[in-house]
């Protein structure tokens, strides 16, 4: 049998966690996708299947402030914005989906700057 790739085995622990996990119109999913360099946020509304709000590092607004900074602080700001803008848009509580990756480094800090933000779940 064919050795399968890292990013191969994530998807497979994402689709067995997708099995359980969906947002509704008042409880939404947090998915998280991180690659090599950036992270992406989207709050998910799986009943009606579209997203509410998203945020990455690659937003405008974001973005001009990365610079100097670690990626797990990237990660950081990501999850403050996603939170204010959740917030915004009355969202309050979520279901987190890490999308397959460890809860750890950049995960993780997005995880616990969206709760400091006032996200819960």
């Amino acid at each position: 049998m064919a050795k399968s790739s890292r990013n191969e085995q994530r998807l497979r622990r994402h689709r067995r966690v997708r099995k359980k996990v969906s947002g509704t119109a008042d409880r939404p999913r947090l998915n998280i996708f991180r690659s090599l360099n950036h992270i992406y946020a989207q709050v998910i509304d799986d009943a009606a299947g579209h997203t509410i709000v998203a945020a990455s590092t690659l937003d405008d607004e974001i973005k001009p402030k990365l610079k100097g900074l670690k990626k797990s602080e990237h990660a950081a700001m990501v999850g403050t914005v996603i939170a204010e803008k959740s917030k915004a848009a009355g969202i309050t509580t979520v279901i987190f989906d890490r999308g397959g990756y460890q809860y750890h480094g950049r995960i993780q800090s997005l995880a616990e700057a969206a709760r400091e933000a006032g996200l819960k779940f």
